[in-house]
């Protein structure tokens, strides 16, 4: 594995150099700033990365709107209680995309929602104080807890509120590869366990975010 500052310099030659790389980075939020975001925002990009998941993102977005009317605003509460009658006029509502077992995995959602939040005073409040140096673990409790939150669902989720982590794209897990970390997609513990200490060795080389590390290492496979 070589030094990170090998992979930054492949990653800015390829990109206009390290300011122009740096300055395309998304934002990270605080732990403080991720407990006070409301459950309903994080209920609304699990459903957002959930209906996402093999359709077109720009149709989602165009619904969105509607989808979020449709969803009580994802107030975890009201959307915990769809079921029977409620459940089946939701599927079959002309504003939302008309798939039952995502409906269903957003209701679950729902309730897991409050029961971390019950726990812990909301639910940003548990994703913020969960530490950088077991994000893998982090990925592992949403697909396990959560519905449809495995893969990159629940990456995309949490790098669209604001967390801090990686992002394992196929051109992050091509660098992961190239470097040795792994020898192919990390689908198990093991795996996983290397990426993080591949991260957490990045991290105290470089004094950078995961984010900003994930996005790197994309940077310096594609063109």
């Amino acid at each position: 594995m070589r030094p990170f500052a090998e992979i930054l310099q492949i990653a800015a030659d390829r990109h206009g150099g390290a300011e122009a790389l740096m300055a395309a980075m998304p934002a990270i939020k605080t732990a403080a700033a991720l407990a006070a975001t409301p459950d309903d925002r994080w209920l609304a990009q699990m459903a957002k990365v959930i209906f996402q998941a093999g359709i077109s993102w720009k149709v989602v977005d165009a619904k969105w709107p509607g989808i979020e009317e449709a969803f009580h605003g994802f107030h975890p509460g009201r959307v915990a209680m769809i079921e029977g009658d409620a459940l089946d006029a939701l599927i079959g509502d002309a504003r939302v995309i008309r798939s039952g077992a995502k409906i269903v995995a957003i209701r679950d959602n729902a309730v897991f929602v409050q029961r971390v939040a019950a726990e812990h005073g909301s639910f940003g409040a548990r994703i913020g104080d969960w530490p950088d140096s077991d994000f893998a673990g982090l990925l592992t409790w949403l697909a396990k807890e959560g519905s449809r939150l495995g893969g990159t669902s629940g990456a995309y989720m949490l790098r669209a509120m604001g967390r801090d982590g990686f992002m394992l794209s196929g051109d992050v897990t091509a660098r992961l590869v190239a470097e040795g970390v792994i020898d192919g997609p990390a689908t198990s513990a093991k795996a996983m366990a290397r990426v993080q200490a591949a991260f957490s060795q990045w991290q105290a080389e470089s004094g950078l975010s995961l984010t900003a590390i994930s996005r790197i290492l994309a940077r310096s496979i594609d063109a």
